[in-house]
């Protein structure tokens, strides 16, 4: 859905008053609040909370390729790319040009550029194409007490295409030691500047921090509550009025759940205080956790009946070559859709999705209708 048509384009180059600009500008949005919802449908299988565009080095399928691999199986996509470059480093690589975030001691930086990218590939979609995509803003350093001034400064440049900030990162195994610059930190003030951004305008924070220190059920003793619930929860509580999306439920390649995992997460589930947080279950590596055993599908299973509401599929895959390759995790859960009845299932797998992007759109449209005082428009 464009914001801006040609039409107010070429009114906006003739010589208005400011005012005049931004009454305009304001009505134009304002028309994206009276459209008609993004299609709901019965027909698709999935939709995905959590997709790159593009991969470590900034490639990835042109957007019209990959729309054909969501194909009539995926429904709608929440899209960004990846916020983190990874340097290629002669000195340490040589010719052998890194792809991959573990395939050099180089550093990892902030790449800010994608969020112009994502949103220009979006605006190349016809309306109904769009009506299938909720692109995200991804390209900031959450340890800049400026990042919230450039998700602000996105969606003053883009009005009509956002609708939340992420996937990224605090604390990740064999990633935030590479990123150069400061370390991120959960008690940070400038993720609490930007997160409370995030709710003041509606945008869905899709956040990725590790529950727990890599290789904690080696190291760690029985009993030790894992480093980063507490911290997380705290976040949590500090912004009552943000939506969020804790991505794999706090897992990763080598962050494994802790026998007491279920129990933690669905004491935050339970909690009133905690209504505003969801889990994604994207991730092969998440996947492989969930459906290693009968036992261990079971306890997800049942922990989702239990909260319907709350969990999110998503593929977590990244600039994908093909439609198997792109559609792997979903397929990777059959345990799990089996072990599900019918209502929690299609809650987890389309409707939560539907729900919560849905009400973010509509929150973020009214924002910028309200504050946005000039925009792009092809």
């Amino acid at each position: 859905m464009k914001p801006l048509g040609t039409g107010v384009l070429i009114m906006m180059r003739m010589p208005f008053s400011l005012h005049a600009q931004r009454l305009l500008l304001t009505a134009s949005i304002a028309l994206l609040l009276i459209s008609p919802a993004r299609p709901q449908t019965t027909s698709y299988e999935f939709n995905d909370s959590h997709f790159h565009l593009t991969n470590n080095i900034q490639e990835g399928p042109d957007i019209h390729d990959f729309l054909k691999m969501m194909g009539t199986r995926t429904g709608r996509v929440a899209l960004f790319g990846l916020p983190l470059q990874q340097q290629w480093s002669y000195r340490d690589d040589g010719d052998r040009a890194p792809k991959y975030y573990l395939h050099s001691d180089a550093p990892l930086y902030y790449y800010s550029f994608t969020d112009a990218y994502i949103a220009m590939a979006y605006k190349s979609l016809a309306k109904e194409q769009q009506a299938r995509v909720d692109p995200m803003i991804t390209g900031f350093n959450p340890t800049d007490m400026y990042a919230a001034d450039h998700i602000r400064r996105v969606l003053n440049t883009f009005p009509g295409v956002f609708s939340g900030i992420g996937e990224f990162t605090i604390h990740k195994e064999f990633v935030s030691s590479k990123i150069s610059g400061e370390v991120a930190s959960l008690e940070d003030p400038a993720l609490d500047r930007l997160l409370d951004f995030a709710g003041e305008v509606g945008l869905v924070v899709l956040i990725h921090n590790d529950i727990d220190i890599p290789f904690s059920d080696v190291l760690m003793k029985e009993g030790t509550e894992p480093a980063y619930l507490a911290p997380m929860k705290a976040v949590f509580k500090r912004h009552p009025s943000t939506t969020f999306i804790w991505a794999h439920m706090g897992l990763g390649r080598v962050v494994r759940p802790n026998k007491n995992h279920a129990r933690d997460i669905e004491a935050i589930l339970r909690d009133p205080d905690f209504r505003h947080v969801n889990f994604d279950i994207s991730w092969d590596e998440t996947a492989k956790y969930i459906v290693a055993t009968p036992e261990a599908t079971k306890t997800m299973a049942d922990l989702m009946q239990r909260y319907p509401d709350r969990f999110l599929f998503g593929t977590d895959s990244a600039a994908p070559p093909d439609e198997s390759k792109y559609t792997k995790v979903f397929y990777q859960y059959d345990p799990l859709w089996k072990s599900l009845d019918a209502d929690t299932s299609r809650k987890v797998r389309l409707q939560n999705f539907e729900r919560i992007f849905d009400e973010a759109r509509r929150k973020v449209r009214g924002w910028e209708s309200a504050h946005v005082t000039h925009g792009y428009s092809n």
